[in-house]
C-alpha cells in the first residue's frame, strides 16, 4: 500500500508545466507528497488498484472540468489526514511547515478531483493552523554598504559578486530571479531590468546608478577577457562561463557577509526586505513596492509596513522630549 509514484510524478509535471513553478517549489511539494505517501503505507488507510491507476494515468488530460469519478484509487479519507496531522505535531514540526504541507496536500487532491483520479477530496475539511506573522528581517543601510564594498571589483569575480550584490540590494529581486538574468534583459540606457518572477510573470524594475555601474564594470572585464555575452546568454556566469546557480549566489553572499565582519545569518532575501524596508521608511509608494517585489496580493508588502511603524516609535521614543515618563 503506497501512493503511486507514477501519480506525483503527474502532478509535480502539471507544477512546472502548466502551473509554471520552480523545479526547487516543485521538489518540496515531491518531498511532502512522498512523506505523506510513507506516512499513509505504514497506517494501513490507502489501498491502490494498478490496473485501475494505469487506466486512470492514460486519461490524466482529459477535461479538467470533468466530474466524472473514473477511479476511487485514490479515496483518502479526512482521518487519515488528521492523523498525519497529528504525526507531523508528534515530530514537533512547526506550524509554519505544518501549513506550507498542508497547501500541498490541498492541491494535490484538488488536482487529482479536477481529473477524475479522486472520488472525494478530504482536503474540503481541513483548516490550515493559525500562526503567528513572522517580521522580515532586514539591515541597516550601513550595513548593506558594508556588504556591498566587501568584493574586490579587480578581476572577473569579484567584479561579477559586486554586481550581483549591488543588483539584489537596486532592484530587490530574489536570487532565482537574478540568476535567471539573461544579458538581454538588461536594458543600459534606460537603466532598466527585465525580470522573470514567480509562475513566469515578467515585470521591469529600475536599477539604480551604482549597480548599474558595477554590472557595466563586469560586463567591461567579461568583454576583455572574452566571455561570451551574447543576448540570450546569461548575465551572471561561473568560471566556467555557465549560468550561477541560487546555491552559487547564497554562497557568494555567505562569504562576503563574512569578509564584513556581519551577522551570518544574513541571506539573500534579507538584502530583499532591506530593500522594501529602506524604500519605505524614506517614503515610498505601498503599491509601488508592491510592483518593484513581484507580490501579487498587496499583503504581501504590507508585512514591511510593520518594520517601518516600529523604527518610527524607536525614532519617537529616542527624541521626543516627552515620550516617556520620567
Amino acid at each position: 500500500m503506497s501512493v503511486s509514484t507514477a501519480i506525483i510524478e503527474q502532478f509535480l509535471s502539471y507544477l512546472i508545466d502548466e502551473r509554471h513553478f520552480s523545479p526547487y517549489t516543485s521538489r518540496c511539494y515531491g518531498l511532502d507528497l512522498r512523506q505523506f505517501a510513507e506516512f499513509i503505507a505504514g497506517d494501513g488507510g490507502f489501498s491502490i488498484d494498478p490496473q485501475a491507476e494505469q487506466a486512470a494515468l492514460a486519461r490524466h488530460d482529459a477535461s479538467p472540468g470533468s466530474k466524472t469519478v473514473t477511479s476511487r484509487i485514490l479515496s483518502t479519507d479526512v482521518e487519515l489526514v488528521r492523523r498525519f496531522l497529528g504525526h507531523l505535531a508528534q515530530q514537533n514540526y512547526s506550524a509554519a511547515t505544518t501549513a506550507r504541507k498542508i497547501a500541498t496536500l490541498r492541491s494535490f487532491h484538488k488536482w487529482m478531483e479536477k481529473r477524475g483520479l479522486a472520488s472525494i477530496n478530504p482536503m474540503t475539511l481541513i483548516r490550515t493552523p493559525k500562526q503567528p506573522r513572522r517580521l522580515p528581517k532586514a539591515i541597516t543601510v550601513d550595513q548593506i554598504e558594508k556588504l556591498l564594498g566587501a568584493p574586490s571589483d579587480s578581476d572577473l569575480l569579484g567584479a561579477r559578486d559586486r554586481a550581483i550584490l549591488e543588483t539584489l540590494y537596486s532592484t530587490g529581486i530574489r536570487v532565482s530571479e537574478v540568476v535567471a538574468i539573461n544579458r538581454g534583459d538588461l536594458d543600459i540606457d534606460g537603466s532598466a531590468l527585465k525580470v522573470k518572477g514567480k509562475g513566469r510573470r515578467e515585470r521591469t524594475v529600475p536599477i539604480g546608478s551604482h549597480a548599474m555601474g558595477a554590472i557595466q564594470r563586469y560586463l567591461g572585464i567579461a568583454h576583455t577577457e572574452r566571455v561570451p555575452m551574447e543576448a540570450t546568454s546569461a548575465l551572471f556566469v561561473n568560471k566556467l562561463g555557465t549560468r550561477l546557480s541560487s546555491r552559487s549566489v547564497r554562497r557568494k553572499v555567505s562569504k562576503y557577509l563574512k569578509i564584513a565582519g556581519l551577522d551570518p545569518d544574513i541571506s539573500p532575501h534579507t538584502i530583499r526586505h532591506s530593500f522594501a524596508t529602506h524604500l519605505l521608511d524614506n517614503g515610498a509608494d505601498l503599491r509601488a513596492v508592491q510592483e518593484l517585489l513581484g507580490h501579487q496580493s498587496l499583503s504581501s508588502t504590507q508585512v514591511y509596513t510593520h518594520l517601518t511603524t516600529a523604527r518610527m516609535r524607536e525614532a519617537y521614543d529616542r527624541a521626543h522630549p516627552r515620550a516617556e515618563a520620567s
